[in-house]
C-alpha cells in the first residue's frame, strides 16, 4: 500500500507484542524474526531499533525456551549494543541479562555456561547499579536473574557425579 518500511516494521513490531500477549509466541517469534532481519537490511546493525528488534527477537526466543537460538543471537548483538549504545544503555544491559537468563535456564547448559551466565550477570548488576542505583527496576530484575544463576550453578556443582 506504499507505506514506508519503517512504519511497516513499527506496525509489525506491536503486532507480535499483541500476539506475545496473548500467548500466541510461535507467531510473535516468526514476525520478530522478520523484523529483525529487516531492519538488520534497512538500518545496519549499529541501530537503536535493529538492536531493540534483535532483544524482542531473542526474548520471545527465550520465552519459548529455544534457547541456543537465543544464545547464537545475543553474542552477535551484544558487541554491537556495548560499541554503538555503551555499556551502561538500558538497552545494552537488559540484551546481557537475557543471554545470562538465556544461558542458566536452559537445563543442558555446560557448567563452563554456567559460570559464564553468573560472570555476565555480575558484570551487569555493577554496571546497571552504577548507571541506575539500587533502585531501579532493572537493577532489580539483573539481581534476581544474578541469585537464580548462582543457585543454578551451586546445584550444578554439588550434584553427584553423573547427575548433571
Amino acid at each position: 500500500m506504499g507505506a514506508p518500511e519503517e512504519v511497516i516494521f513499527a506496525t509489525q513490531t506491536n503486532l507480535a507484542c499483541s500476539y506475545s500477549r496473548m500467548g500466541r509466541n510461535g507467531e510473535a517469534v516468526q514476525m520478530e524474526r522478520d523484523v529483525y532481519s529487516g531492519r538488520l537490511k534497512l538500518n545496519g546493525e549499529e541501530n537503536y531499533e535493529t538492536l531493540v528488534a534483535a532483544n524482542n527477537y531473542a526474548n520471545t526466543l527465550v520465552d519459548l525456551e529455544r534457547f541456543e537460538e537465543a544464545r547464537s543471537l545475543l553474542p552477535k548483538t551484544i558487541p554491537v549494543a556495548r560499541r554503538f549504545l555503551g555499556e551502561g544503555n538500558r538497552l545494552t544491559l537488559k540484551m546481557r541479562s537475557l543471554y545470562g537468563w538465556a544461558i542458566y535456564k536452559d537445563t543442558r547448559a555446560a557448567l563452563d555456561d554456567l559460570r559464564e551466565a553468573v560472570t555476565t550477570l555480575e558484570d551487569a548488576k555493577r554496571i546497571a547499579r552504577r548507571v541506575f542505583g539500587g533502585a531501579h527496576p532493572l537493577v532489580a530484575e539483573i539481581e534476581l536473574s544474578l541469585r537464580e544463576s548462582r543457585a543454578a550453578l551451586r546445584a550444578r556443582e554439588t550434584a553427584p557425579s553423573g547427575s548433571a
